[in-house]
């Protein structure tokens, strides 16, 4: 199998997490104990992807669970799942790391490091074929991003082999209180840039925006958030976890959607979004979750795509898609593809593919002028079986966007400002910090933003001259 270790770190990686074990063991048939529960046995097909099997069909979740604060750690104890994890998997320290990044990279968290590697090691070891290593963290505490920054690095040394995917939560200034928070977010990204070979955006002032003005709640909570950021982490996991007709697995789309190895921060979306009150008057449709997703409402991070062009793009359809095309498959390539015994099934699948397939190349022609010329065919599309809880399909995408310099360049303003007055410096340097390192971090975030417009505005070679051949005469 596949397998892939979880790990979750602070207080808002822990949440998420928490949402997004709740949610998958549902998918699985998993009850609060980890029993199976579950009436199908495709629920079971790929479950090792994320869950070690024990005794009596118990099933335990591949996680480590982090944070310098032991509070977020007996909040996911006591609740409805804390029976579901393994006890000895959890790493708690005492003080905390009061916000500060370099506590969590420097000493606090430093000293809880090596613990936290040796269960990741573990876990790793019990695998038979691990393809990689998940994290979720926030860039705006001094867990998620200072301890977090420190595990990227030392698992990119030890796992150079693989895939070291990331779930970061970006701060924004509009929706925190925390005043350094663009300090600890600049820092933890400039060690994603060269630990991370996938890094999964979400921005705050994002979620806000979809749960107030999309999903039409009036008073949103971390809680509604988190429950949407998991169900895109379901629904991009989802052909990992479940047979499909067209699957996907980190190692593939770390080659379709990363042209360059330090372009590699994308924008999640999901879809459908809509609010309570709408949803007995939509219809789910294939082209209606295509034209969703491509929508700026339907992003995790705040800014506009047409501001500028995507590089790469995956597309992850979820349940059973309409079988209604204008050009049948001819019943010669049905024959081809039919399994003994599942011919029905099969010629169902690859209509409903056709049908994916075919409103993905509209919605890619129709938005033609947003993505760069000089990549072709730069558009993946997966699709599985299994269907979301309580909807009868849903589709996350993942996009490599050059607009994603927005909220990088927003964050590296604010922090170039604080630092020019040397704001907050001496909690920073008091921990063993250098003033260099945040001249530095300044630096490689300008970097990052350049490459992106530069990449941004290049154009398409069409035209070249051949050389003349001289034929020498015998």
């Amino acid at each position: 199998m596949r397998e892939i270790v979880h790990v979750q770190l602070g207080q808002c990686g822990n949440k998420i997490g928490e949402k997004f074990w709740e949610l998958i063991s549902d998918e699985h048939g998993l009850n609060a104990d980890g029993i199976f529960t579950g009436e199908s046995e495709l629920q079971l097909q790929r479950i090792n992807v994320y869950f070690v099997e024990g005794p009596g069909q118990r099933f335990v979740p591949r996680a480590i669970l982090v944070d310098l604060d032991p509070g977020s750690l007996d909040d996911v104890l006591s609740g409805p799942f804390g029976r579901l994890f393994k006890p000895e998997n959890f790493v708690a320290g005492r003080a905390g790391a009061a916000n500060n990044w370099a506590k969590g990279y420097y000493s606090e968290g430093a000293e809880l490091a090596d613990l936290a590697l040796d269960l990741i090691r573990t876990e790793a070891e019990c695998c038979d074929l691990m393809q990689g290593i998940q994290i979720v963290h926030s860039l705006g505490g001094g867990t998620g991003a200072g301890m977090g920054a420190l595990l990227m690095c030392k698992l990119k040394e030890e796992y150079p082999d693989r895939i070291l995917k990331v779930y970061s939560v970006i701060p924004s200034s509009e929706m925190s209180d925390v005043v350094v928070e663009p300090y600890n977010a600049v820092l933890g990204l400039s060690r994603s840039i060269e630990c991370t070979d996938q890094t999964y955006c979400i921005d705050n002032r994002a979620m806000h925006y979809i749960c107030t003005h999309v999903l039409k709640l009036a008073t949103p909570t971390f809680s509604d958030a988190n429950r949407l950021i998991s169900c895109c982490m379901s629904g991009i996991t989802a052909c990992f976890r479940f047979p499909g007709q067209l699957n996907t697995d980190l190692r593939k789309l770390q080659v379709n959607l990363v042209p360059f190895p330090r372009l590699h921060f994308f924008v999640p979306g999901y879809a459908p979004l809509f609010s309570r009150a709408s949803a007995p008057y939509k219809v789910l449709s294939v082209p209606e979750l295509a034209q969703q997703l491509f929508h700026a409402n339907s992003m995790f991070v705040y800014c506009d795509p047409r501001m500028g062009k995507f590089l790469t793009l995956a597309a992850i359809f979820r349940g059973r898609m309409s079988t209604k095309v204008r050009n049948p498959l001819s019943p010669s390539l049905f024959h081809t593809f039919s399994l003994s015994g599942d011919g029905g099934q099969t010629r169902f699948a690859l209509v409903c593919l056709q049908r994916v397939d075919e409103q993905m190349f509209n919605m890619r022609n129709k938005n033609s002028p947003y993505f760069v010329e000089w990549i072709p065919n730069n558009v993946q599309t997966a699709m599985c079986d299994i269907g979301p809880r309580g909807l009868s399909m849903s589709a996350s995408m993942i996009s490599n966007t050059t607009a994603i310099h927005e909220p990088f360049k927003r964050l590296e303003q604010v922090f170039g400002g604080m630092l020019t007055k040397k704001a907050y410096l001496h909690w920073y340097t008091g921990e063993g910090m250098d003033e260099s390192e945040f001249t530095d971090s300044r630096a490689a975030m300008q970097d990052l933003v350049s490459e992106y417009q530069r990449q941004q505005e290049a154009v398409a070679e069409s035209s070249f001259v051949e050389d003349p051949v001289e034929y020498e005469e015998e």
